[in-house]
């Protein structure tokens, strides 16, 4: 603990230094909860990597509060009466970071781009676009291999992200230590693990409403230490406060809190099929999956770890989501039928397993009362923390068995469970594979209306949740803290920390 401290007083005294040698910069300093993985819209894939990419690299569009999705490099969209064509009109006067023009060439190169580049992780959220033309300097048309109701909302994501051509061809697979896109702020430096600092970018399409000159985004991994650096003044803004420390928050005169209901899940990923960890009774037997989910009391872990301010959940979408299967309600705590499970599978004696479990105060809680839960019902959890993006290099790899980890949610529910669930998607490290959950998950994209979309979700629901690689346990709340320095400050439930519009005092 001390060393942590020491670390995160010494990227915030770094950061004080910085702002001392130019005193007439605006600095915002935002202490994020993990250090981002690497800065590449294509490759990308933590949540930490989004708040930084929402100040470097605007998307074709954006959602508002409301979950509704807005123009943001892109001025409109029109969708063909077939489905399969969607023709997007551009902003005009954009340009990218290193001064090159943004137009329907560079577009249609950086949706090529995620869908060609070697380990893009935006390939199958964008895989519908067969082809994409160039129709004028302001147009591009993506035409599709059938219609795909999600495609905007993942427009609204790093799939929209667009970068400079003449960088990344230039920079090839290194582009993210570098990146160069068209948001309100340009990349400046990088130290891994200690801090990411970007300026403000003179010719921004929307400079009018950039007030912060530049931001410093340092990871300290302690929530309890990133609120210590706020109540000192060492940083101006955290992501993820913990549950237990609203109370601290909100008694704080010069502290305000920002919270949205989160789009994303937290819950066990089970390796069903990645290497040989995936040798064991729970990766085999559907039952002793079930027994697992049958032990854990949803509502107790989150009374006593998070104060009762999180959604107890079993799904891929919150209780509160429109597209929630209210024939599967979250499963009462049930030790007995949970042991009958695991007498009927054959299983004698505690089962032990790897519990890989990325550091965080909260994570480790979690883990310990799901451990403690899991045990009356003959399982021996053995919990292995293991620092974040060490964890999902892990979790690719199937360096585990059960795996506590969390997604940070999409507008729209495909993103929350179509790469996750499907046949050789490349969030699916379990390898979870079930042609008719896949075959549900492409129905549930070509329709449009949400009472069919909703109803293609019920057969994905009936099976995975029987028998599929992730036990869902909760909804998190999206907890922003922020001095009274920081002003205009909106927060929209993706968790996204968005910072056109914000002032610093």
């Amino acid at each position: 603990m001390k060393q942590i401290i020491r670390r995160a007083a010494l990227a915030v005294a770094l950061s004080t230094v910085a702002v001392g040698s130019t005193l007439a910069q605006t600095n915002l300093r935002i202490g994020l909860a993990e250090d981002p993985d690497v800065l590449d819209p294509s490759l990308a894939r933590t949540y930490v990597g989004r708040i930084v990419f929402a100040s470097i690299c605007d998307k074709l569009f954006d959602i508002d509060e409301k979950l509704a999705v807005v123009p943001q490099l892109a001025l409109s969209h029109e969708t063909s009466a077939d489905g399969k064509t969607v023709t997007i009109k551009l902003r005009p006067g954009v340009k990218f970071h290193d001064g090159e023009v943004f137009d329907a060439a560079a577009a249609k190169y950086s949706l090529e781009r995620h869908l060609n580049m070697k380990g893009s992780f935006r390939k199958p959220e964008i895989a519908a676009i067969e082809t994409i033309d160039v129709v004028d300097p302001a147009t591009i048309k993506l035409n599709l291999k059938a219609p795909f109701s999600p495609l905007l909302a993942q427009l609204t994501d790093r799939a929209g992200m667009m970068v400079s051509p003449k960088a990344a061809e230039a920079a090839g697979d290194k582009f993210g230590l570098k990146p160069v896109c068209a948001g309100p702020y340009k990349f400046v430096e990088r130290v891994q693990q200690d801090r990411i600092v970007v300026e403000k970018f003179a010719d921004y399409w929307n400079k009018d409403n950039v007030f912060v000159d530049k931001i410093t985004y340092l990871p300290i991994v302690d929530g309890t230490v990133r609120l210590a650096n706020l109540r000192s003044g060492g940083l101006d803004l955290i992501e993820r406060v913990l549950a237990t420390d609203i109370k601290t928050v909100r008694d704080n005169p010069k502290l305000k809190l920002s919270k949205a209901t989160s789009l994303g899940y937290l819950g066990l990923t089970i390796n069903l099929a990645n290497g040989d960890k995936a040798n064991t009774p729970l990766a085999k037997d559907p039952r002793v999956r079930r027994a697992l989910e049958l032990s854990i009391d949803r509502e107790a872990l989150n009374q006593v770890v998070f104060n009762g301010e999180f959604v107890p959940g079993n799904q891929w979408v919150s209780p509160q989501n429109p597209y929630y299967q209210q024939a599967f309600p979250v499963p009462k705590r049930d030790v007995a039928k949970a042991k009958a499970l695991m007498k009927e599978a054959g299983v004698t004696g505690p089962l032990t397993l790897d519990f890989m479990v990325p550091n965080g105060p909260e994570t480790r809680a979690v883990a310990e009362v799901v451990q403690s839960m899991a045990a009356e019902a003959g399982f021996d959890l053995k919990i292995r923390v293991t620092e974040f993006a060490t964890s999902l290099k892990q979790g690719e790899d199937g360096a585990y068995q059960i795996y506590l980890i969390g997604w940070s949610g999409r507008s729209d529910p495909d993103g929350n469970s179509f790469s996750f669930q499907t046949c050789g998607s490349p969030q699916n490290n379990a390898k979870y594979c079930d042609k008719d959950v896949d075959a549900a998950h492409q129905e549930a994209r070509t329709k449009s209306d949400p009472a069919e979309r909703k109803k293609a979700y019920e057969k994905v629901a009936a099976k995975f949740l029987a028998e599929g690689s992730i036990i869902y346990l909760y909804h998190t709340q999206v907890l922003v803290a922020h001095t009274d320095k920081v002003e205009g400050y909106k927060q929209i439930p993706d968790g996204l920390v968005r910072v056109v519009g914000v002032k610093l005092k």
